[in-house]
């Protein structure tokens, strides 16, 4: 500390180094741009927000789903009711971890094992398995 030299210079007045109106631009500068910043972060907080609400709703969807399907794969088909299980633990095991890929193995396995049952006759499930193929599809509920 003994080696070092005192600060020297001239405290300067602030009127002459900034001029009011220039503070005065710089106050509405850092007003307008926090206000900016505020109405930003609560905007993209709704949005997410919002993807967690339609997540949320999406797997209760899935969930409610399953209950019916579960039921009536058990009675259908009792002798292939572990098969079923199984698929349903592993697709509850892919909502929980979020992994999409795994959640759309198992929908498809579903898809397969349904076409060779009599929900087969309900409907078109080639069409339903294309749709869970297709990265574009939308699925709305």
């Amino acid at each position: 500390m003994a080696d070092e030299m005192p600060i020297q210079g001239k405290v300067m007045d602030m009127k002459t180094v900034v001029a009011a109106p220039e503070a005065f631009d710089a106050l509405t500068r850092l007003v307008d741009t926090a206000g900016k910043y505020v109405a930003i972060h609560a905007e993209e907080s709704r949005k997410r927000e919002a993807l967690r609400t339609y997540r949320d709703t999406e797997i209760a969807t899935i969930r409610a789903a399953e209950v019916t399907l579960q039921r009536y794969f058990d009675e259908a088909f009792l002798e292939r009711r572990e098969v079923f299980q199984s698929l349903f633990r592993a697709m509850d095991h892919a909502l929980e971890t979020g992994d999409t890929q795994g959640l759309n193995t198992v929908v498809s396995g579903i898809v397969d094992v349904a076409k060779d049952s009599p929900l087969a006759a309900a409907g078109d499930l080639a069409k339903l398995r294309a749709a869970f193929d297709d990265p574009n599809q939308v699925w709305s509920f």
